[in-house]
Order: structure tokens, then sequence, then C-alpha cells
């Protein structure tokens, strides 16, 4: 079992849960192949190595020179083995510590920032870095990390090869030299994302996400919410993790102390919020620690202080006798005085074994938008802006707050963009994002609704991101009334591909769910026109005569079909086209073919006719700026005229089918899509025999429809229906 473990953590040592695979055996088969390669290696004159490494090509150094030395931190007795940094190293010596992180060349200090934090709460630190390795015990020169990645916490393996430099390590090291926990979490980060390089510039919020699956904010504190204090004690009820920080000019001030001992550059963790009764007034203060475990803040409110006095016993005995060395009270007016910059990381009720806290209520939606289908750019593009994904949430409970006479329902709304470091060795980097909040009390109690585009032309936003940026994520805290509003996530400009995730933390339940790019598709296909049964002289008079070369009881082929249908098109000046494709007419034929002769009866053009002069008129209407060609934006209102409503999904596979390199799609590709899709419904509706919903094809059933079925499945795209 270890050995079979450790082949598949060679194939696929970047683990994480994909579709029909369990996350927790995902973790556990990870964890049976370190324990694998750890019990095979022991014995060996060699240790594990990643498959990142080929050839001795290192493919997470891109700008670095690859030539650059990889050495293990030690090399075990009897194993053949290059150069060692030190001769005993440790992973963890003495318990994780800020002095265990220190910069190396690379540009990621708000990484190291996020880790430091990290140190100071030893339960999520030990889900990230699992404590049951070192460089002692079955070591065979592998190591494994936890991250979370947009909904699920991924596994990661990498070897303890460290790039260096003059027999130094070249990124993040301990002062001490011999503690290596840090190093290869880096490793392992620069892994999930791609490249060391791909972590140069971030901030310390989208490090705080990754190591807990929290939901993470901050605050310039020169310029404070009028609540934040609340927000605060709020977020410490629901155990958040906060820190603080004193912003630096330059880099001669880093750690530099102020005359009331408090250190500039530096990260401190917020531990408590108190109002406290002091000579007749209340007092708000906050209480902070310094993760060095000294060097105290000396101004009101510090343990020796004599305002301590005239605070109640009971409450002043509850108050100080937590106290650690380095933590201390100060109040909040001073609090906001004296830092730049709060930062809270709001954890999910996963990340949080303990019962004594609060825990929000998470909704997390997965979405993307594509080029020409469903990525309409900011609402400065009205003609696109409501094309992009739209989400409906629903906040059912207000706030239990009897100290707060707003009422309402409080939540945060954040959006991530996906694999962008990643993408950077394409040459990608982080999209400008940002999201508006719309009321849905016109359509409440609807889940399958897509606003159009009148809507928002007519309807402001209710809220809205406070600005479009290039950063990862997009977050903002709101106070709305309980009821129903939509979401709309975007780029600022259109036609950006992208993937996303969308979290809504709410302080009471919350309801998310699609709005029209869900799971519902319907079709109104029109019946066939009622009259066909007349005699070959009337049926062509409505057809104008367009048989009228043909034989008494002649069939036309699709060639024929072709030549008949292009002679028409070419007269319209109103419609852009080189004609219908052959391939286009041969979709046509088998639409109505129904006695399997590959070819069309009077009757039989007839109904196509009716269909395409339908199209015709379709197409006209949709054109608003009489271009004569339709663009890929205006496909989804003629499809939504035609009868067709289908999902995000659906619409991006039909835009990148039938839209040129412009986004155009002219009349051939339109009838063709959706002489397509009608045939797709058609065949839908003959096989779901109960009216389910639902179908199964065996192969009976493809040999039976062999050329239909084959439409079928190539417009969905060989997805299940």
């Amino acid at each position: 079992m270890a050995g079979c473990a450790g082949m598949f953590v060679n194939d696929r040592d970047l683990m994480s849960a994909k579709p029909g695979i369990d996350a927790t055996a995902l973790v556990i088969l990870t964890v049976l192949a370190v324990s694998g390669a750890r019990t095979r290696s022991c014995p060996a004159p060699s240790l594990w190595c990643s498959p990142a490494v080929v050839n001795g090509l290192v493919k997470l150094l891109r700008v670095w020179p690859c030539s650059l030395p990889h050495l293990r931190p030690g090399v075990m007795p009897g194993l053949f083995c290059c150069q060692e940094l030190c001769s005993k190293p440790q992973f963890i010596a003495g318990g994780a510590t800020r002095t265990d992180i220190c910069q190396g060349a690379l540009g990621d200090c708000w990484l190291l920032a996020a880790i430091a934090s990290l140190t100071l709460n030893e339960e999520i630190l030990a889900r990230v870095v699992p404590k049951d390795q070192s460089f002692q015990d079955k070591y065979a020169g592998i190591f494994h990390f936890q991250f979370w990645q947009y909904g699920e916490w991924v596994d990661v393996v990498v070897d303890d090869r460290l790039p260096t430099k003059n027999g130094e390590l070249l990124f993040v090291h301990s002062a001490e030299g011999s503690e290596f926990w840090s190093a290869l979490l880096e490793k392992a980060y620069a892994k999930l994302n791609g490249s060391y390089e791909s972590l140069s510039g971030g901030t310390t919020t989208e490090g705080f996400e990754d190591f807990t699956g929290g939901i993470a904010e901050w605050y310039e504190l020169q310029k404070p919410p009028p609540n934040l204090f609340k927000i605060i004690q709020k977020a410490l009820q629901k155990g958040s993790l906060l820190g603080c920080s004193i912003d630096i000019t330059s880099a001669a001030e880093t750690e530099a102390v102020t005359s009331q001992k408090l250190v500039k550059g530096h990260a401190y963790s917020v531990t408590g919020a108190e109002q406290v009764n002091f000579r007749g007034t209340v007092q708000k203060l906050i209480r902070i620690r310094n993760p060095w475990g000294e060097v105290e803040w000396t101004g009101k409110w510090n343990d020796n202080c004599p305002n301590w006095s005239g605070v109640d016993p009971e409450v002043r005995e509850r108050l100080t006798r937590r106290h650690e060395d380095g933590e201390f009270w100060m109040a909040f007016n001073d609090f906001l005085r004296h830092y730049s910059r709060l930062e809270i990381c709001n954890l999910t009720p996963d990340t949080l074994a303990s019962d004594r806290y609060k825990k929000w209520s998470l909704q997390k939606l997965d979405g993307n938008w594509r080029r020409g289908a469903t990525a309409g750019g900011c609402r400065n593009y009205p003609n696109t802006f409501w094309t992009n994904p739209q989400y409906l949430i629903k906040l059912e409970e207000e706030d239990e707050d009897p100290d707060d006479p707003e009422g309402g329902c409080t939540f945060l709304i954040g959006l991530i963009q996906k694999h962008r470091r990643r993408q950077r060795k394409m040459g990608e980097d982080m999209h400008t994002i940002g999201f508006a909040i719309y009321e849905a009390r016109k359509f409440s109690g609807q889940t399958n609704i897509h606003l159009s585009k009148n809507f928002f032309l007519t309807n402001k936003a209710r809220e809205k991101s406070n600005t479009f940026i290039n950063l990862r994520e997009v977050l903002n805290r709101f106070k709305l009334p309980a009821g129903e509003y939509i979401i709309v996530p975007s780029t600022f400009e259109p036609d950006k591909n992208g993937d996303f995730c969308l979290r809504v933390f709410s302080e009471k339940n919350a309801n998310s769910t699609w709005v029209a790019c869900g799971d519902h598709i319907t079709a109104k296909l029109a019946s066939l026109p009622e009259g066909i049964r007349g005699c070959r002289c009337c049926l062509q008079l409505r057809v104008g005569n367009l048989f009228s070369s043909f034989p008494q009881d002649a069939e036309i082929s699709a060639f024929e079909l072709r030549s008949i249908l292009n002679r028409i098109l070419a007269k319209r000046q109103d419609i852009k086209s080189d004609g219908f494709s052959i391939e286009t007419c041969k979709i046509m034929v088998d639409l109505l073919d129904n006695d399997g002769s590959g070819k069309l009866g009077l009757k039989e053009f007839h109904t196509l006719w009716t269909k395409i002069q339908k199209y015709q008129k379709i197409y006209r209407e949709i054109d608003v700026d009489r271009s004569g060609t339709m663009n890929s934006y205006e496909m989804r209102r003629a499809l939504e005229t035609a009868g067709f409503k289908l999902n995000c999904q659906l619409h991006q596979v039909i835009v990148a089918r039938f839209a040129d390199e412009d986004l155009v799609i002219d009349f051939d590709n339109f009838v063709r899509c959706l002489i397509r899709l009608e045939t797709l419904f058609k065949m839908f509706r003959k096989l779901d025999t109960e009216k389910s919903g639902t179908i199964e094809l065996n192969l009976v059933n493809v040999s039976s429809f062999s050329s239909k079925t084959f439409v079928l499945i190539f417009i969905w795209g060989g997805g299940e229906i």
C-alpha cells in the first residue's frame, strides 16, 4: 500500500480534490505517500526527488539561473548525497517563531508576514505545517504542507532541496540557519503557484486566506469606520485572527522602537477588546500582543498604569489575570493614533474546532468570465455588463445585536480571481476586478432569471465594491436589510477570460444561488405551421415558387437546397453573408427529413422556409446597429427571442463554436446554431419518454439516432443532460 501511494505522489505530488474523488481520501493518500517514501528511502542510498526537477532543470526558478546549487539541509550516514547546508538540521526547533522567518532575495515579504502571524496560532499552524516531520526520524527527503485554494484544502509535497548561493539559502531562512520549516513552506507555496518568481508582490491578506481558508479584510486606521470597535469585538467573538502594524517611511525604521515602546514595521496581534467604567465614563480598551514577548506599551492603560485603580476590582482582575509577556492593554483612541493598519482574517466554520466561538455562516460559489459570452466588463459598458454571471443572495435573519439601533444583516463579500499567479509565466497577470449589488425586490421568490440590459440602465446599484483593483481579491463589508439581492462580479474591461470564487460570510443565515445561469434550460419550440397539407400550387405560392424548376414529385438534396437559399440570400442587402455552407444545409435537411431519404419534399421545404423567415426577422431585430451581422453578446438576446433559455456553459460553447475571432456571428452560423439547438431539444424530448427531464443514452440509442445524437453530444460539449 505504501509503495502504491508513493508512486501516486510521484505522478501527482500537487494534490487537490477533483470531481469524483473525496478530498479527505486524497489527503490520506498523500500522508500514506509521504510515509511510504520515508519507509522505502531509509535503507536506500538515495533520497526522494520531486518531479518538479527534470534533467537538472528546476521548474520553480525562471529568472534566477537554473544552475544555482540546490542543497539539502543535511544528509544521513550512508547516503551518497551532495553537499549539506548544516550538520544538524531541524525542521522545527523549540516551536515555530517569527525568528524562523528571514526574507531572502525574493520580494515576498507579504507572504512572510502572513507566515509570522501563523506562528501565533498553534492550531492553525499545525494544519498548514504538519508536525510529524523531521530530519531525523524516518527522514527520506520528503515533506508536505497544506494550503487552502478557492474552497478546498490541497496537499503539496516537496523534496528538501533548496536553492542556494555561495552555500547559503537564496530565499527565506531562519536566523539561526539550522531550522528549515519556513524555507520548505515557501518552496511548497511556490510550487502551488507555479514558481518562486510568481510570489513577488502581494498582500498579507492573501497569505492569511491560503493558510486559514478565511476571508480577510483590512482597515486604514487613519480613516476608520465609526463602528470599528464593534467590528473588532465581533471578530474576536468569532475566533478571527487580528493583526496590526505601524507603517515605516524608510528601511531604516524597520523594527525601530518608539518612545512609548511600540515597534515600527512589526506585526502585532490583537487579542481582546473591552469597555470598562472608569470614573463615570466608558473607556474602550484594546489588548495587543507583541510576539517578541517583550517591549510593551508604556502609555495609558499599560500594566502598571494607575488608571487600573479606578476600575471595578472584579473587572480589573478579569482583564489582567491572563497577561502574558508582551501583551498589554491600551486605549482604543491611542490605538487609532499610533497604529496604521488593522487586518482581520475571519475564519470559516470548519477551521475553528472550539465551540466557544460564534461562527460565520459561509456560502461559496464558483464561476468564470469568458470572452464574448460572460465577460461583460463593469457598468461603464452597458451593452455587455448584463451578460456577466449573476448571483442571488437571500439575507434571511438580521443581526442579534441589542446595542445596534440600525438593525440589518451584516455580511462580507469576497471576490477572488483564481490561478492568476500560475499564469504569470504565460505573460498573464491579475485582472482588475470588482462587483456590484442590486436589490431584487421585483423578482422576489424567483430563481430562474437573468437581469436584462434594461434593468441595469434603469436601476442603480444598492452597494458595490469600494474599487476595481488588480489584486487577487476584492472584499468589502456591508449591512443591508433582510431581503434578496443580486451580486454581479466582473472585470473592469469586457472580454477578459478568468475563473473566480465568490464567497459570502454572513453573521446569520444567508442563501446564495445561481440566477439564470444555473441548471435551468428551457426551449419553447414553435409547432409546425398549420395548413401545410395544401395542394402543391398553394404551397408554391407560399414559398414564392422556389420549387417551380423541380418535377412534380421531386425532392431536393442539401446541395440543391444550398443553391436555392443562396440565390435568395444574395438579394438581401440588410444581412451580410457569404451564403449558407453545405454543412448548414445538411443540418437543415437532417432536422426535417422524417423519412430518412436525405432530401426534402415540398412540404418539408415549406416548414424550413417558414423557420428561415422567422430567423431572418430575429436577426434583423437584434442587429440594432444595422451592421448586417451580430456580435456574440447580442446572440444571447437572439436565442431568448427564438425561445431558448440557456445557461452560461452553453452560451460559452455557442460563442466558441459559432463566432469568429472578432466575436461576430454571421447569418449562416446563426441559422446553424438554431437548427442544432432545435435538433438537440427534439432529440431530448423524444428520448425523455417519462418527461422526467433526464435521459440515459446506451449503445442502442446511439446506433438508432446516430447523426442527431452526435449533434446533441457536440452542442452539450460531452456533458450530461
